[in-house]
C-alpha cells in the first residue's frame, strides 16, 4: 500500500485531504490504496485580540479523521527531514502548504511531490495567484497539478483544468471554487501518475507570470487609477485586506464596487457624487466616486468602528462626504 503524507495550512488546502481520506481504500483511487501516514501543517499561532491558539484549517480536519498531525516547523533543518525520511514516504502531496520544500526533502519520496496550485501554469506562480487573476481581469483561471522541484512553482506539470470568472468574482468566492476543482483534479491525476500514464509537461519560463505575497497596505486605494483596475481590486481584495480609502480621518472600507463612465462633471480623482444603482425593485443610491479615468460606483461601504452597510443606508447618515474628496 502506497505511503503518502499530505502538507497544507489553510481552508483551501481541506477538500483535497477529505477526497484523499475518502479515496484511500484498495480500489477507490488506486487499486492497491494508500495509507496517509501524517498530515503535516505549520506551527499553531496565537490570534485574534486574545491571542488564543488556533489549529489551522488542515491540521482540524485531520484530527477529526484520526490522522497523525506533525508541525515541525521548517524542513530546512536537518533534523526534521530525518523525520520525515522516517515516515518512508512513496509520495508527498502539497497544497498551500507555506513553504519552499528543499531538495533534500523533494528527493525522499519515490513517486515525487505532488502540488495543487491555484493558477494555470505557467500563469501566477508564487503565493497569490488567486487575488492576481481577478486583478488582471481574466476571464478564466484554474488549477494545475504539478511535480514540485527546487524553484517557485516552476516544477513539470501533469494535469489542468479550468473555470470561467465571474464578472463578480471575488478572491472570497473564487478560492473555495478553485479548492474543490484542485481536489478532484488530484484525484484525476494520482492513479495515472502512480500507473506512468502521464508524461509531465515542462513549463514555458519565457510565459511565466509571478505573484507576490499581499500586504495590508495593498488595500489602499490610489484614486488616479482607472474604474475598472480599482473595481477589480476591490474584489481581489475581499476578504483581506480588503480595499480602502480615508474620509474625514477614518478607514472607509470598499466592500463592493463596479467602474462607470465618467461624466463631465466627474471632478478630481476621490471626490464623492451622488450615484444611482438600477435593481429589479426600482433604484437605489449609491456613491459615485470620481477616478483617473471613470467612476467607482461604490454600494457597499464600512466606516471605522460601524457595521459594513449599504451605500444607500450609509448617505442616510453620512449625506456630508457627498461633494468631499477620498484620500
Amino acid at each position: 500500500m502506497l505511503r503518502l503524507i499530505y502538507m497544507g495550512t489553510p481552508q483551501f488546502a481541506v477538500p483535497a485531504l477529505e477526497a484523499l481520506v475518502r479515496g484511500a481504500a484498495p480500489g477507490a483511487v488506486l487499486q492497491e490504496g494508500y495509507e496517509i501516514v501524517a498530515v503535516i501543517t505549520r506551527p499553531d499561532k496565537p490570534s485574534g485580540r486574545k491571542q488564543e491558539i488556533v489549529y489551522s484549517p488542515v491540521k482540524q480536519t485531520a484530527l477529526a479523521h484520526g490522522l497523525t498531525v506533525w508541525q515541525p516547523g521548517s524542513l530546512k533543518k536537518v533534523e526534521n527531514q530525518t523525520a520525515l525520511a522516517a515516515y518512508q514516504p512513496d509520495l508527498l502531496i502539497v497544497a498551500a502548504f507555506g513553504q519552499i520544500l528543499p531538495q533534500a526533502v523533494l528527493d525522499l519520496p519515490r513517486y515525487g511531490t505532488l502540488n495543487i496550485h491555484a493558477s494555470l501554469l505557467p500563469a501566477y506562480r508564487g503565493s497569490s495567484p488567486i487575488s492576481a487573476a481577478i486583478l488582471q481581469g481574466e476571464s478564466e483561471t484554474g488549477v494545475t497539478i504539478m511535480l514540485l522541484d527546487a524553484g517557485i512553482d516552476t516544477g513539470p506539470m501533469l494535469l489542468k483544468r479550468a473555470i470561467p470568472l465571474a464578472g463578480d468574482e471575488t478572491t472570497a468566492s473564487l478560492t473555495p471554487k478553485l479548492a474543490e476543482l484542485g481536489a478532484a483534479a488530484l484525484l484525476e491525476a494520482l492513479p495515472r501518475w502512480i500507473q506512468g500514464q502521464i508524461v509531465p509537461q515542462a513549463q514555458d519560463h519565457e510565459r511565466a507570470t509571478h505573484t507576490r505575497m499581499i500586504q495590508k497596505e495593498d488595500g489602499r486605494i490610489d484614486w488616479s487609477r482607472p474604474a475598472d483596475a480599482l473595481a477589480r481590486a476591490v474584489r481581489a481584495y475581499i476578504p483581506w485586506p480588503t480595499a480602502s480609502t480615508t474620509w474625514r480621518g477614518k478607514v472607509l472600507k470598499i466592500l463592493s464596487a463596479s467602474p462607470q463612465a465618467a461624466t463631465s462633471a466627474a471632478g478630481q480623482p476621490g471626490q464623492v457624487a451622488f450615484g444611482t444603482i438600477a435593481r429589479a425593485n426600482g433604484t437605489r443610491k449609491a456613491l459615485s466616486i470620481a477616478t483617473g479615468n471613470g467612476n467607482l460606483l461604490v454600494e457597499q461601504v464600512q466606516l471605522e468602528g460601524k457595521k459594513s452597510m449599504s451605500a444607500d443606508e450609509f448617505l442616510r447618515g453620512y449625506a456630508g462626504i457627498v461633494g468631499e474628496r477620498l484620500e
